[in-house]
């Protein structure tokens, strides 16, 4: 198991996140990874999820004042999906920092976006335990300044399930199917694996995600990776 929290130098995370934190045992649990300790972040991640889509709403809100309801929501889902997230995780350099078990790090689990991008969500659920709302905005703010003002609300985003969806009826062929085969986890932190089948092209791929909406975006994302090899 990995322990890079021994002796980190945690001041350039800090001065990306415009935060530091005072309760440090909070801090390590939003960068453990729950193959390593039993007190990892998945709690962490999930009330940090909810708070980022709180915040990214309301700067979208402010920042597009004649947008419509739909367009801020594809431009919302676009700065929360897990890519996104990612990514951020990359330039924060949050893969060497998180702790994983034995089994994730010869996996190479500290390069999974999956794991990258709860980190992210941990960390500002940890942020927003500690600090407050405000404070939490403030971080969000920090991350994603540079995203939205990039954002142009009439670029027309479309999710994967869309893009599958319109692939196969400029096509004429039925539509994909998808179905929950596993749910895991406690209450508060199930994990869906859900299959998406096109039976057309006899293709059929699973994968799993915090909820069914996120499993289906990341089945259909494979599909669509297949289809375009």
């Amino acid at each position: 198991m990995n322990n890079p929290l021994n002796s980190p130098n945690y001041g350039p995370l800090y001065q990306a996140l415009d935060y530091q934190f005072d309760d440090k045992v909070l801090f390590e649990q939003a960068l453990t990874h729950r193959s390593a300790y039993k007190d990892h972040n998945e709690r962490l991640e999930f009330l940090g999820d909810a708070v980022l889509g709180l915040c990214i709403a309301e700067m979208l809100y402010e920042k597009f004042p004649l947008q419509p309801e739909g367009k801020l929501t594809r431009m919302r889902s676009n700065l929360v999906k897990g890519d996104t997230l990612a990514s951020i995780a990359r330039e924060l350099d949050l893969g060497s920092l998180i702790r994983l078990g034995s089994g994730e790090m010869k996996s190479g689990g500290h390069r999974r976006d999956s794991i990258l991008a709860d980190a992210v969500e941990a960390l500002l659920g940890a942020i927003y335990l500690e600090a407050g709302l405000e404070a939490t905005k403030q971080s969000i703010a920090k991350l994603f300044n540079s995203r939205i003002e990039k954002l142009d609300p009439n670029l027309q985003i479309k999710d994967n399930k869309t893009q599958l969806q319109e692939y196969l009826q400029s096509r004429q062929l039925p539509l994909p199917e998808y179905e929950v085969i596993n749910i895991s986890g406690k209450d508060h932190a199930q994990t869906f694996e859900v299959c998406c089948k096109v039976e057309s092209m006899s293709l059929s791929q699973s994968a799993t995600g915090k909820s069914r909406r996120i499993a289906e975006q990341k089945a259909a994302k494979s599909i669509l990776e297949t289809i375009h090899k």
